[in-house]
C-alpha cells in the first residue's frame, strides 16, 4: 500500500543502507530494491517464516546487496549489529496484516474462514489465540477487548464466549465470527466492516504482542539512523497510529526547560523532523482496488 509514496520518502540515498522491517509479500522490497543503486543495501525483516520465503523466491538475495532475515523489527539492533552496520539510511514499518496471512496462512487471522484459532505471526511463539479465547478468565479477556480492539461490546462478546466454550472449546476462526455475528444488533450485520474485526483485530495484537514490539522499537530507532536518515510507518488502527505520532512529535521537541531557565539544563535537542504533519492517506483509486488500505496512514521523519 501506497508503493510510490513509501519509497519517494524513504529513499533519500540511492547507495544507502536500507531495512523494510516488515516484509510481507515482499511488495515494498521489491519497490524498494528497484530504487537503490551502487553500494545500496536492502535488509528484509519479519517474523513470519512463510513471509520469509515468500520474500527470497521474489528478491536476488545476495549478501552484498540484500539479505532476508527471520526476525521481529523490535530486535533491529541486534540484527544490524550482527550484520556489521551501526546505522542505516532508512527504516520501513508497515503494520498491517499480508494478504498472504489473512487468505492462505491457515491461522485463523481470518472470520471467513474455518481455520484454527492461531493468529501467530511467529508459529514458534508459544500462546495462540485459542489459549485467549478458551483459557483466560472473562475479566482478562474483557480487558484485550477493550484495550486493544476499543471494542465497546466487550462485556456481552465475553460473555458470549465464556457461556460457549463452558460447553466445547471454540476452535476455529469461523466459530469465534459467528458467536460475535450471533448477538449483534441486525443493523450492524450489514455494514462492510464485520462485528467481529475489533475482537480479532484485539486478539491478534494479544497474540502476537503487537503494541509492545512497536514501542519497543520506537524507543531503539534514534539511535540506530544516521543523520538524514528516514522513517516511514504505515499503520491500519488508531492504537499504532497513535503511538507513531506521539513518538514523532516528541522527537521534534528541542529544550523543554521553563522558559525563565536563564540557560538549558535539560539538554534536549530534536531527533527528528517530520516530512509531514498530517498522516497520508491512500489515493480513492487505490481504496478501490484494495479496499483494505481504506484505514491506511502512512507517517514519515527524517533524522537529525
Amino acid at each position: 500500500m501506497l508503493v510510490q509514496e513509501v519509497v519517494r520518502h524513504l529513499v533519500h540515498l540511492p547507495q544507502g543502507v536500507y531495512v523494510d522491517g516488515t516484509a510481507g509479500a515482499g511488495g515494498h522490497s521489491v519497490a524498494i530494491s528497484r530504487s537503490l543503486a551502487g553500494r545500496g543495501r536492502l535488509i528484509c525483516l519479519d517474523r513470519d517464516p512463510d513471509a520469509v520465503s515468500l520474500v527470497r523466491k521474489r528478491l536476488p538475495v545476495s549478501s552484498d546487496t540484500i539479505c532476508v532475515i527471520q526476525a521481529n523489527f523490535a530486535d533491529l539492533d541486534r540484527v544490524i549489529n550482527d550484520l556489521g552496520i551501526s546505522k542505516v539510511e532508512g527504516v520501513l514499518l508497515d503494520l498491517g496484516m499480508s494478504s498472504y496471512q489473512l487468505e492462505e496462512s491457515g491461522r485463523g487471522f481470518s472470520f471467513s474462514r474455518g481455520e484454527p484459532l492461531d493468529m501467530r505471526m511467529n508459529p514458534d511463539n508459544a500462546l495462540t489465540a485459542s489459549h485467549f479465547v478458551n483459557d483466560l478468565s472473562p475479566k482478562e479477556l474483557e480487558e484485550i477487548l477493550r484495550s486493544y480492539g476499543e471494542e465497546r461490546r466487550a462485556k456481552s462478546i465475553v460473555r458470549t464466549i465464556v457461556s460457549a466454550r463452558a460447553k466445547r472449546p471454540i476452535e476455529t476462526s469461523s466459530q469465534l465470527a459467528a458467536l460475535i455475528n450471533s448477538i449483534s444488533p441486525k443493523s450492524r450485520r450489514y455494514r462492510a466492516r464485520h462485528p467481529a474485526t475489533q475482537t480479532f483485530q484485539a486478539l491478534r495484537i494479544a497474540v502476537n504482542k503487537e503494541l509492545q514490539n512497536l514501542d519497543t522499537f520506537l524507543k531503539k530507532i534514534p539511535s540506530l539512523m544516521v543523520i538524514g536518515g528516514r522513517l516511514v510507518v504505515l499503520s491500519y488502527h488508531s492504537l499504532e497510529d497513535r503511538r507513531v505520532k506521539q513518538a514523532m512529535v516528541e522527537w521534534e521537541k528541542a529544550c523543554t526547560c521553563p522558559p525563565d531557565f536563564p540557560h538549558c539544563v535539560c539538554g534536549k535537542t530534536p531527533l527528528f523532523r517530520r516530512l509531514f504533519k498530517k498522516g497520508l492517506k491512500p489515493s480513492q483509486d487505490e481504496i478501490e482496488r484494495n479496499p483494505r488500505a481504506r484505514s491506511a496512514v502512512m507517517r514519515a521523519a527524517e533524522r537529525v
